[in-house]
């Protein structure tokens, strides 16, 4: 069993477009919406390759109705209801798959609601991951996730953290099993550049040396690393069919996690991502055939190599 913790989810509008043009009017190609949110497109992801999971989250009343029709039984939730509207996110999409996203900040939650969102993960039986992704809703402070990973310390299991900023420097200080940054978030952790692939390998070994376990970075184009004490791995895939990239990132921690959430589990974790950014909308469709071929596993990690996004 894999547990998803979902602070802030959302209502993910995806609309697709010709061209984005600042002060212009622009008819939409076509539109649609999803219940979301980072934890829940884990457990989503898994759920569509069979894996057993549950999502915890916290649903808005003036927007439960709407939410849960949108989910539509895809995958089983603890809901902790909360006051408020649950986000609406824009995701504006150009043939080239270009994305431009506008994310709203997400009900406030009171000090009780957090307890409670955090209660219900550690009450949830099994062994297996925890996971806890994406912002942190107005109300919530930057501890949640090292609080989660204090939470599930007593029980044994394994801790995942997909986040940014001060919430996931906190988490890798806590001893997180795994933190899941982009290089942008890595940058941020480490308060400087990363111009190639050594950079990030470097960068990860620091953060291993605060606390956390292991370190799994999503690149964009250059694939994806992971290094824990012992390994240092590196995967990425040649695309072609780029749709739409949101959720590519949920894909990769998904798959990774599902593949066991060792160094030898990245090449699926990879070819998950190239699914998602296959897939119109935030959710990922089932992994093919097509997307495990694409993937390309290096035998040895180019610290020299430049980094394109």
């Amino acid at each position: 069993m894999i547990i998803t913790v979902t602070p802030n989810p959302s209502i993910d509008r995806t609309i697709h477009i010709d061209r984005l043009e600042r002060g212009k009017m622009i008819r939409a190609r076509a539109a649609a919406s999803e219940a979301a949110g980072k934890g829940l497109n884990v457990s989503l992801a898994l759920a569509t390759e069979g894996i057993d999971t549950t999502a915890v989250l916290p649903l808005a009343a003036d927007s439960a109705t709407v939410y849960l029709g949108l989910l539509a039984d895809a995958v089983p939730i603890t809901v902790v209801p909360v006051k408020g509207a649950t986000r609406v996110n824009v995701s504006l999409v150009e043939p080239d798959g270009t994305v431009t996203k506008v994310n709203e900040p997400g009900p406030r939650l009171e000090p009780e609601d957090v307890d409670a969102i955090l209660a219900a993960a550690s009450a949830i039986l099994g062994s297996g991951w925890i996971v806890g992704c994406g912002s942190l809703p107005p109300g919530a402070s930057e501890d949640f996730y090292a609080r989660l990973v204090a939470s599930a310390a007593p029980r044994g299991r394994r801790v995942a953290i997909d986040t940014s900023g001060g919430a996931l420097g906190a988490a890798v200080c806590a001893g997180a099993t795994l933190i899941k940054p982009n290089g942008a978030e890595l940058e941020e952790l480490v308060k400087r550049p990363l111009a190639t692939v050594g950079d990030v390998v470097t960068a990860a070994r620091e953060l291993i040396a605060r606390g956390c376990g292991a370190v799994l970075v999503s690149l964009g184009p250059d694939g994806a690393v992971f290094v824990d004490a012992d390994t240092t791995a590196h995967a990425e895939a040649s695309v072609d069919g780029v749709v739409n990239t949101v959720g590519a990132g949920d894909a990769l921690l998904a798959g990774f996690l599902a593949a066991g959430g060792e160094a030898d589990a990245l090449s699926v974790a990879v070819a998950w991502s190239v699914a998602a950014i296959r897939s119109a909308g935030t959710r990922m469709r089932p992994v093919a055939q097509a997307d495990r071929a694409a993937v390309i596993v290096h035998q040895r990690v180019d610290s020299a190599r430049r980094l394109r996004s």
